[in-house]
């Protein structure tokens, strides 16, 4: 890549544009407001109202396509936030127009998707980086620091649980369409595989997997079990629901996904809120989430994001990371290598962004990772449905 016209060289901010005002950029807005390293100058989406908020509350630009935001000379680079089977085709828009290129997960619906955009990427001189995903988060990466120190010997397995209520958050059609990316295993087995992933150290070499598809009105896959087998003699087990019954933020204090304390009076609230909705209300109900409407998160996180309960089991520790640090639990003692509070929510993201645009540091979400993690998502598709093992190849 050609450093030298980077924007990273100099002092300022990477001008970014956004692609898709929906729920992920919900999210990440706290994210980008707040770190001083990047900036918001353009979006495109197709509703109006949020193009007029955006111009109105960042005094940016905001276009219909994404053809126009990606001709904006402005733009240093593009985050693809736009529904998951638009990713390649906007993340090669933006690359192909010279955009450094931050695409929300899954990378991809297909292995040919992910290649292309690789090649799109490469062919440009730009950065592709996917994200967010979890593997980003200060707890995983402590972690990961922890394990590469040595001082519990080499991980062995790894087991990852989490019991959520994704499947009853309002919907579009979509998402409820295993074919055209909907169900758990795209959303969120890219979250769950990503921090295994991560943590493991290795490629993965097999799937074995289970998958459920329990409520004929959500007809896609809500739950899934699934066992990984690494190239370094390393095997996991992951677990995930999302039919809203037990919640494993249990397991981690009542803290949440996005660090914020649980209100536990609300349990069955999710099913509660689409009880006798019509397929437009529920889309209605989408919208609520997105931005321009009143969607925002009440008050700051506490905590750091997680990904329920993941236990690494090392030669000589079992490594527990938590939304305010790790937990050892090694031979002759028990600690927590605590984590402070965070100061700019998934900072981590922005930070690996503009360093690997910088040329200052190897970023780790890069297109092959991801389209690493795809491969495995795709390996649990296929072993639920064939009830065979899955044997992945790598590249």
């Amino acid at each position: 890549m050609d450093i030298s016209r980077s924007n990273q060289a100099s002092d300022r901010p990477l001008r970014l544009g956004v692609a898709g005002l929906g729920r992920a950029f919900v999210l990440m807005l706290p994210t980008f407001t707040a770190h001083p390293r990047v900036e918001l100058v353009a979006a495109c989406d197709p509703r109006d109202d949020a193009r007029r908020k955006f111009v109105a509350e960042f005094s940016g630009r905001a276009y219909p396509t994404i053809e126009a935001l990606c001709s904006d000379a402005d733009v240093d680079a593009v985050y693809i936030s736009t529904p998951h089977q638009f990713h390649a085709e906007h993340a090669i828009a933006a690359a192909s127009r010279g955009k450094h290129v931050l695409v929300e997960k899954p990378m991809a619906l297909t292995l040919g998707e992910c290649r292309a955009m690789i090649d799109a990427a490469r062919a440009a001189g730009v950065v592709l980086l996917i994200g967010h995903s979890h593997s980003f988060d200060a707890p995983y990466l402590r972690a990961r620091e922890a394990i590469a120190s040595g001082m519990y010997g080499a991980v062995r397995m790894i087991t990852a649980l989490n019991y959520t209520d994704f499947m009853y958050r309002p919907r579009r059609p979509e998402e409820l369409d295993t074919a055209r990316g909907g169900g758990v295993v795209f959303s969120q087995g890219a979250h769950q595989v990503d921090v295994v992933r991560l943590l493991a150290g290795g490629n993965v070499r097999s799937v074995r997997a289970h998958a459920g598809a329990w409520d004929p009105s959500r007809p896609t896959e809500g739950a899934y079990n699934a066992q990984l087998t690494f190239g370094n003699d390393v095997f996991a087990s992951l677990t995930y629901s999302g039919y809203a019954h037990f919640d494993s933020d249990e397991l981690q204090g009542w803290i949440g996904e996005l660090g914020h304390a649980r209100d536990t009076s609300q349990y069955g609230a999710a099913r509660a809120a689409l009880q006798g909705v019509t397929p437009s209300q529920e889309m209605a109900l989408k919208c609520q989430r997105a931005y321009g409407a009143p969607a925002a998160l009440a008050s700051a996180p506490i905590a750091h994001n997680h990904f329920g309960m993941v236990i690494v089991s090392c030669e000589h520790a079992d490594l527990r990371p938590m939304p305010n640090g790790v937990m050892i639990y090694a031979d002759a003692e028990v600690r927590i290598d605590p984590l402070p509070p965070p100061t700019i929510p998934r900072a981590e993201v922005i930070d690996e962004l503009c360093d690997a645009v910088a040329g200052t540091r190897a970023a780790i979400h890069t297109g092959e990772w991801a389209m690493a993690t795809l491969a495995v998502c795709l390996g649990i598709i296929e072993s639920a449905r064939s009830g065979r093992e899955v044997h992945l190849e790598h590249d």
